[in-house]
């Protein structure tokens, strides 16, 4: 997996309006249930440390737009498949608007295994997609001294139970054709059904 590929995925996205407020209520450690088809995977988010990242699930979460959704794409590291990172998203339909980037030299978090984090293209732009990292990502933090874009994704949460279904649906298969020349290859077919996500 790489940063550029990861980014080049998430553009394949709708079109965005302007950014959401970056105010958000103080939150503490919430807990997430994601019931899938599969399985419970059981989440841990960190209102006090991504307090914008974390209203903006729980909002997704609290209308019931994970509900009927679906686990849809898994990516594994060139020649390490057992590490990458699976992606979800709300189920069709309108969506909130964009919220502002949470970097992870602000908030500490690192994309390690378990980790939740928004999928995004430029700063600003993430809604309602999100993905697990499956071992360590943490090429996906921010790094101020890389070129280009070098603000890494927005970690907010990560696994507490389930890990184990995370990594069977990194495994699952994937279409050979569906998801445009960007993500060829990693959609998974069938995507894994998202019944219920619930506080806890």
């Amino acid at each position: 997996v790489r940063r550029r590929q990861v980014l080049t995925g998430a553009a394949a996205l709708a079109a965005l309006p302007a950014v959401a407020s970056a105010e958000a209520p103080a939150l503490g450690v919430v807990k997430v249930d994601l019931t899938t088809g599969i399985g419970v995977i059981s989440v841990e988010l960190f209102g006090d440390k991504a307090p914008v990242s974390v209203a903006n699930f729980l909002h997704y979460l609290d209308t019931h737009k994970y509900d009927g959704a679906s686990f849809y794409r898994a990516v594994s590291a060139p020649g390490a498949p057992q590490i990458g990172l699976v992606q979800g998203g709300a189920k069709p339909g309108p969506l909130y608007p964009p919220i502002a980037h949470e970097s992870t030299t602000v908030t500490g978090l690192k994309h390690t295994d378990g980790t939740l984090s928004l999928a995004r293209r430029a700063q600003g732009t993430a809604r309602a997609d999100f993905f697990v990292c499956v071992g360590d990502n943490t090429y996906l933090d921010a790094d101020p001294k890389a070129e280009g874009d070098n603000a890494g994704f927005a970690a907010f949460g990560r696994v507490v139970g389930g890990m184990e279904l995370v990594r069977q649906i990194l495994a699952m298969p994937k279409s050979a054709t569906l998801g445009g020349e960007e993500m060829k290859g990693q959609m998974l077919d069938p995507p894994v059904p998202i019944v219920t996500a619930r506080r806890v």
